[in-house]
């Protein structure tokens, strides 16, 4: 019995410090010096203070600012601990008046627009964290961003091609406004001026 236990010991010990401690620092390590803004959660900062990821969608109502996509996450938007769809199905009656709710409130806060509503204002991501947007739900609050903020739409419309990033080599995945981005950079030309 103990010809056995030894070994396994041993290797259960060596194990455990190659895979628990030395691969994650080795891991870590690589990460840090080729990648450090993702390995540190690709993090946004302004004047020194973190205030958002690039990665995680954030809550903004002000009329001054461009929305987010809906979340899904509970108990509260955009709760990063909380990542989740709410596997509603197309012919769930709650989605569906959820998705009038949320019509009836960008008809409430832009009266006079008349475009069709993009599907990414209304609806939520599969994480329920999304921070971008699609160009073309950018563009449909750019008019009610532009009035609320005093400046011209060509101008707004700088601001979104600024924070749009098109297909990941070209090929992947869709064209998108970081929502974050585009916002702060509004809020540093505002405070510019």
């Amino acid at each position: 019995m103990s010809n056995l236990l030894r070994p396994a010991l041993s290797l259960l010990l060596m194990l455990t410090v190659v895979s628990g401690v030395l691969y994650p620092l080795a891991v870590t390590g690589v990460a840090q010096a080729i990648f450090p803004n993702q390995a540190n959660g690709s993090l946004i900062e302004r004047d020194g203070k973190a205030i958002g990821s690039e990665l995680i969608g954030q809550l903004f109502t002000d009329p001054k600012y461009f929305w987010s996509r809906p979340s899904a996450t509970a108990p509260f938007a955009d709760n990063s601990a909380s990542s989740g769809g709410s596997n509603q199905g197309p012919t769930n009656q709650a989605l569906t008046d959820t998705v009038k709710q949320r019509i009836d409130a960008l008809h409430a806060a832009d009266p006079g627009n008349p475009a069709p509503i993009p599907t990414d204002l209304v609806t939520t991501s599969g994480s329920g964290l999304d921070p971008d947007i699609s160009p073309a739900a950018a563009r449909y609050q750019l008019a009610r961003v532009a009035r609320a903020r005093g400046r011209g739409e060509a101008e707004i419309a700088a601001f979104i091609e600024q924070a749009s990033a098109g297909r990941q080599f070209g090929v992947l995945g869709e064209s998108r406004v970081n929502v974050l981005r585009l916002n702060l950079l509004l809020d540093s030309a505002a405070s510019a001026k």
